[in-house]
């Protein structure tokens, strides 16, 4: 899904009010709808039972979506009140039709006009399980001011105890530029209106957008491929994944689904390569086939009852030793793809491994974790693949793979991952807050599912058993990369809601992927 600049949206916005004919109210209408649908998401799927939701409004646009998604949420039975940044007759327009239609379904209005009405607001209301931020909107610019800066404290003061949900930009962020120019929400959850506005994915807008919901508020898509813009960022929705899982045929059998081959693990590190394989059966793969050592071959047996496990020689560390080329070189071309470096440690024969995959194998290779870490200052190996390759590295492997600094990586992530998919000619897969996809030729996309709980061990295994999985079912190396990172991000999503963050393990990741799948698909 392409990114715009304000300007754009609000000239979509204009169009399809004054060419398609429908009125700002309906647009309005069906985005407060929208931001709605996610709150009953939200709490569905954490269990909650009659949770408060207090919204926050100010005196625009935003507001009035606000307004929708309250009236929306109280015929739903949700328990809500509006907290309006303003005073109610300075209300016009559609937002001031709303406000009138809010008020006649009975939910609650109560006025802050000023900053001191916020800061005693803070003793005055009761704390909300969920609070909405419908401040200020993408039409603002400059620091926050007047009664919005205490509505902004007033969220972010009771954001310990509560989820925040910003309605189209997190309220004090610039949607252009990503730059908070003053007080900000820090919100868990944007829900963006129409398309995602270029600002709300750069690095500097990490902490204050969370996860990124985008709501069709039905701007006809030619308006959008009418731009002329060439698109060079994109966000990956699920919108554009549903068409790759195509409905499986009623007479399939698990050879129509891929064959894949999982090499890796090492004496003390069996979890990573069992995670991986777990993850691969979780992707709809019809037989997973794992490599290990002779020495964890029966753990990885025992505790992935769905896969074939092969034994294979070791060094003197307990990894796999490079001998094992000699049985299975005749042996890679019959799988439909291949993950190799979960747990593999990074001694002298793994490199020896990776490099004659480099050189032999035919088919789609995921290249992870120590397989990397084996190439540092060495891309060039990559390069040489006689296959489709992706590398998953977080920072600190693509630091390593090219001879700079985290903290280089991590302040020009988009650039960067441009320039790591044309020196290793492969897809880049480049994980953190915002993982994002390169290959050349195609719109680098970012990811906005996940949260902080996935940072953890074992969550980065889960997503390249996950993206092999998928290889293997015939997806092109970017698409599998598209739909594995989202997938991996709304499982932890899913388990963050049950669970929680803190609590939050691969294992939860790898249990809630086939509800992320509903996502996308309907079976």
């Amino acid at each position: 899904m392409r990114l715009v600049s304000v300007d754009e949206m609000r000239e979509l916005d204009r169009r399809t009010i004054e060419e398609h004919g429908t009125p700002g109210e309906v647009l309005m209408d069906r985005a407060g709808q929208g931001v709605a649908e996610v709150i009953h998401f939200m709490a569905t799927a954490a269990g909650l039972m009659n949770p408060l939701v207090d919204l926050v409004a100010g005196r625009g646009n935003n507001g009035g979506d606000a307004f929708v998604a309250a009236r929306y949420l109280s015929e739903m039975g949700y328990d809500v009140q509006v907290l309006l940044a303003g005073n109610a007759n300075e209300m016009t327009g559609d937002a001031l039709k709303h406000l009138s239609l809010m008020k006649d379904a009975g939910v609650s209005l109560h006025e802050l006009p000023t900053k001191e009405d916020w800061e005693s607001g803070l003793n005055q209301f009761s704390r909300p399980h969920i609070i909405v931020d419908g401040i200020l909107g993408t039409g603002t610019s400059g620091p926050a001011r007047g009664p919005a800066v205490g509505a902004i404290e007033y969220i972010n003061a009771l954001s310990e105890d509560a989820w925040v949900i910003s309605i189209d930009v997190p309220s004090g962020l610039n949607a252009d530029t990503g730059v908070a120019e003053g007080e900000a929400v820090k919100a868990d959850v944007t829900v963006t209106m129409g398309l995602p506005k270029n600002g709300l994915v750069e690095s500097s807008a990490v902490e204050y957008v969370g996860n990124l919901e985008v709501v069709d508020i039905g701007i006809p898509g030619a308006y959008f491929e009418n731009t002329g813009a060439e698109v060079e960022r994109a966000l990956i929705d699920p919108s554009d994944l549903h068409a790759l899982l195509p409905r499986r045929r009623r007479a399939s059998h698990k050879g129509d689904y891929g064959k894949i081959l999982l090499i890796g693990g090492a004496q003390g590190y069996a979890g990573a390569i069992t995670m991986a394989a777990r993850s691969a059966v979780r992707a709809g793969a019809g037989l997973v086939h794992v490599l290990v050592p002779e020495g964890i071959a029966n753990i990885v047996a025992g505790s992935t009852p769905e896969v074939m496990v092969s034994r294979g020689p070791e060094t003197e560390i307990g990894s796999l030793s490079a001998d094992l080329w000699k049985e299975w070189r005749t042996h890679i071309d019959d799988f439909d793809a291949i993950l190799i470096g979960p747990g593999m440690t990074r001694h002298q024969d793994t490199f020896a491994i990776a490099r004659q995959m480099m050189r032999e194998c035919s088919v789609p290779l995921v290249v992870d974790a120590d397989a990397i870490s084996v190439f540092a200052g060495q891309p060039h190996w990559i390069e040489k693949a006689q296959c489709p390759v992706v590398i998953t590295p977080h920072p600190g492997e693509l630091a390593r793979l090219f001879g700079q600094e985290i903290a280089d990586i991590q302040a020009n992530r988009w650039e960067v991952a441009i320039a790591a998919a044309k020196h290793t000619d492969a897809t880049v897969i480049l994980k953190g807050a915002g993982t994002l996809v390169a290959q050349v030729g195609k719109p680098v996309c970012i990811n906005m599912t996940g949260n902080p709980g996935m940072a953890t061990g074992g969550s980065g295994d889960v997503l390249a058993g996950l993206l092999a999985g998928l290889l293997g079912q015939g997806l092109s190396a970017y698409d599998a990369s598209c739909v594995s990172v989202y997938l991996h991000g709304r499982a932890g999503d899913i388990g963050a809601l049950q669970k929680s963050q803190a609590g939050l393990s691969a294992t939860d990741i790898i249990e809630n992927i086939p509800f992320a799948f509903r996502d996308l698909t309907v079976r």
